[in-house]
C-alpha cells in the first residue's frame, strides 16, 4: 500500500468540471492499494498518517498532528502510483489490486479516517480532476507491507 500524503490551504476534486467534493486545512492523501493489502496494512498507515505532526504550533514549528488542528482529509484512490516502470515506456499496473477490492478497502480506510477528522472523497474509478493549494510544501510519501510500514 502507498499514500502520498500533501499538507494543504485547500483541495477539491471534480468531475466533468463540477465540483464533487471539496476541504480546507488539512492533506490530501493519494492512496495506491496493491495485490495482497489487508485491512492491516490501512491501520497502520491511518494510524500514522493522523498522528504526524506536520502542522505548525504557535512558534512555526511543525509540532500538530491533523487531529489537533482540527484538519480535514481529501482520500483519492490513485492505482499509477503502483506502476511499474522497470521495462519499456509503457507503466505497467499488473501490481494494482482489482477495482472490486480495491474499493471495499477504501471505503474502510474512509470510515476509519472519519473517526479522525471530515473526510470528503473522490470518486472511485472515475477520471478526476484535482486542484489543491500546497502549504509549505509538505509532501510524504508513506508505505506499507505485511501490517508493516516500509522506510
Amino acid at each position: 500500500m502507498k499514500v502520498v500524503l500533501q499538507r494543504v490551504n485547500s483541495a477539491n476534486v471534480k468531475i466533468d468540471n463540477t465540483i464533487i467534493s471539496e476541504i480546507q486545512t488539512g492533506v490530501v492523501l493519494l492512496w495506491g492499494i496493491k495485490k495482497g493489502d489487508t485491512v492491516r496494512d490501512a491501520d497502520v498507515l491511518i494510524k500514522k498518517i493522523v498522528n504526524l505532526r506536520i502542522f505548525s504550533d504557535s512558534s512555526g514549528k511543525m509540532n500538530k498532528s491533523i487531529q489537533e488542528i482540527s484538519g480535514q482529509i481529501l482520500l483519492v484512490s490513485q492505482f499509477t502510483l503502483l506502476a511499474n516502470t522497470s521495462k519499456g515506456n509503457r507503466p505497467s499496473f499488473i501490481e494494482a489490486e482489482d477495482p472490486i477490492n480495491a474499493e471495499q478497502l477504501l471505503s474502510y480506510i474512509s470510515k476509519e479516517l472519519t473517526t479522525y477528522a471530515k473526510v470528503a472523497e473522490g470518486k472511485f474509478g472515475a477520471y478526476m480532476n484535482i486542484s489543491l493549494e500546497n502549504d509549505g510544501p509538505v509532501t510524504i510519501i508513506l508505505e506499507s507491507e505485511n501490517g508493516q510500514l516500509k522506510l
